[in-house]
């Protein structure tokens, strides 16, 4: 891979105000001119989910003081302030919650540590689960119109196995706890209405009727929520109303669901959500669903993205995608699990803008609703390595433009270790109820050492190692360091075009030794839990280590590990 360089086109975000520069080796020159950023275009698959960006400021009143770690040959990174590449929107760091989490307002473990992570979006209520789902219902509630049982992919009748928003019992969560745990955690909703019921209706009219419901859904929610999806992965088999028994249905619709038909549902439903939207004075951005890959199961994914966009692209504020990286449910190994990364979020990104190309559909933002890994059978899922995976998601969404992503999900099942949740839902043997998984400290420290503008940066010579750089407003200098190798590696830092201050500041994460190359355990600055799996239950009090600048800024990012590094400045 070689030079790793980031280079994309973003919106400025402010020229700081400084006259001095500093090579970070040491050797501090305050005799050249600092270039200011560079003036560029906002990227339009950002797009609106900037609307909300915020200046972002930082400090740490206290540190632990280490030396300046040593040796031959190290990596070098460099940071240039003048190429301000874009902000970086608050949407990033999203998740996805579930109705079948409990009603988890309830449990103040688990809402301390979702406020500190700070996830910004909270998608609801699914998942697939969202094409069987009746936000305005009590069990047993259903409409009338929506049969005992349903197709599967084989055609083969089963139980329609509904879920209800106004269902209050204990393993489940209602619509209006959801609210609240929005507002609590500070977080915007990002709500995925019920497309299937549109499809398996049995109304003279089910398009309408379903279009109805989510436009009522609209007006209940009186502008909470900006961000509306219409269906979850639509294309998909395994989705309620995919197939339908044409024998119940009443307005001519095919047994199997395509692209084509989709988009000219998809108009009423934009018609309808967005009346109710006006009618109770709220803005609101529908998206639609879009295949995310020229690789697929069968001839509906393959068309999916042509059909949709040539019938209703022009209509969607925004577009959607998931992606689980690694091959399903392999025992895929680290280079496979963490190479995904990099190449995945790339290729759909590439793909995404080549199916608007050719549909002649003006670009839009883009959302990664959904993002894990498939790898299981080493309890790949619940890993330090699963860590290392979304921090590199995190920074490789960055560096493509993506508008916004959550990871699925905050709490699954345990599953032997196959278990994507980021939070342990009570199942997993010998560790505390919602106990947090290790990709959580990534993902924290990733957020918290990350600025609100994203500059450029280059790691020189080096295939394993990724860097992400940003700035804050508050006039610091942030950058992610990721090691994908199996050896620690030394790394210089060089900043140019930045007001070097006295001191840098970093924090540590990397696995131990248990579960041989999948450790459940991730060490932040050499403290870990005391449990079988997570990390520190103190993370957030931990004290960033601390060096001075004088000598120049190096760090040493452990094997499978990143180190989260923030430089301060004058």
């Amino acid at each position: 891979m070689g030079l790793i360089l980031i280079l994309f086109a973003c919106k400025k975000n402010y020229a700081p105000s400084i006259t001095t520069t500093n090579t970070g080796t040491g050797n501090k020159d305050t005799t050249a001119s600092i270039v200011p950023p560079k003036t560029v275009s906002l990227s339009p698959t950002m797009g609106f989910f900037l609307d909300n960006w915020i200046p972002k400021n930082t400090s740490f009143t206290s540190s632990n003081p280490v030396p300046m770690p040593t040796g031959s040959n190290p990596v070098q990174v460099t940071m240039d302030f003048s190429a301000t590449l874009c902000k970086i929107p608050g949407s990033y760091f999203g998740n996805n919650t579930n109705p079948y989490m409990g009603q988890f307002i309830t449990e103040p473990v688990l809402m301390a540590n979702l406020s500190k992570l700070s996830p910004n979006i909270l998608r609801f209520p699914g998942g697939s689960l969202s094409d069987l789902y009746f936000w305005n219902a009590a069990p047993g509630g259903q409409p009338s119109d929506a049969p005992d049982s349903l197709l599967d992919a084989g055609g083969n009748s089963s139980p329609s196995g509904y879920w209800f928003g106004n269902n209050t019992a204990n393993w489940t969560f209602t619509l209006d706890n959801y609210y609240s745990v929005l507002k609590q955690t500070n977080s915007s909703g990002l709500i995925t209405v019920n497309y299937g019921y549109a499809r398996y209706g049995t109304s003279a009219n089910p398009v309408q009727t379903a279009a109805h419901l989510a436009a009522n859904w609209v007006r209940y929610d009186k502008g909470r929520t900006r961000y509306w999806e219409i269906g979850n992965e639509s294309y998909g088999n395994w989705e309620a109303g995919y197939r339908i028994n044409t024998k119940k249905n009443h307005d001519g619709q095919a047994s199997i669901l395509n692209g084509a038909l989709y988009g000219k549902h998809f108009k009423v439903f934009v018609d309808s959500m967005r009346k109710a939207a006006t009618e109770v004075g709220s803005s609101i951005k529908i998206g639609g669903v879009l295949y995310e890959s020229n690789v697929g199961y069968d001839t509906v994914q393959m068309s999916w993205d042509h059909e949709f966009l040539s019938t209703a692209g022009s209509l969607a504020d925004y577009f959607i995608v998931h992606n689980y990286y690694t091959p399903y449910n392999q025992n895929s190994d680290i280079p496979t699990i963490l190479n995904s990364a990099i190449t995945g979020t790339q290729q759909v990104m590439s793909f995404y803008q080549s199916q608007l190309a050719v549909n002649a559909i003006t670009t839009k933002p883009l959302a990664m609703t959904e993002w894990n890994i498939f790898a299981q059978g080493s309890m790949q899922m619940v890993s330090n390595i699963a860590g290392v995976h979304a921090t590199l998601v995190l920074g490789e969404l960055l560096k493509n433009g993506y508008g916004e992503a959550s990871r699925w999900d905050l709490a699954n099942g345990w599953g032997s270790g196959n278990d994507q949740g980021l939070f342990n839902i009570g199942d997993e043997p010998n560790a505390p109820k919602w106990n947090p998984r290790p990709a959580y400290y990534y993902m924290y420290f990733f957020q918290k050492c990350m600025g609100d503008r994203f500059v450029s940066s280059s790691v020189s010579s080096n295939s394993s190692l990724y860097s992400y750089a940003s700035g804050f407003s508050s006039g610091q200098a942030g950058i992610t360091l990721v090691n994908t190798s199996a050896k620690a590696q030394l790394v210089n830092l060089k900043i140019s075009n930045f007001n070097l201050g006295s001191t840098y500041y970093y924090y540590t994460l990397h696995g131990g030794t248990d579960n041989q190359s999948f450790s459940r355990l991730v060490y932040v600055n050499e403290q870990t839990s005391s449990s079988v799996s997570g990390g520190p239950s103190n993370f957030d009090a931990i004290l960033p280590y601390s060096t001075s600048t004088q000598g120049g800024i190096q760090v040493s990012v452990p094997a499978y590990g990143a180190v989260f590094l923030v430089v301060s400045g004058k």
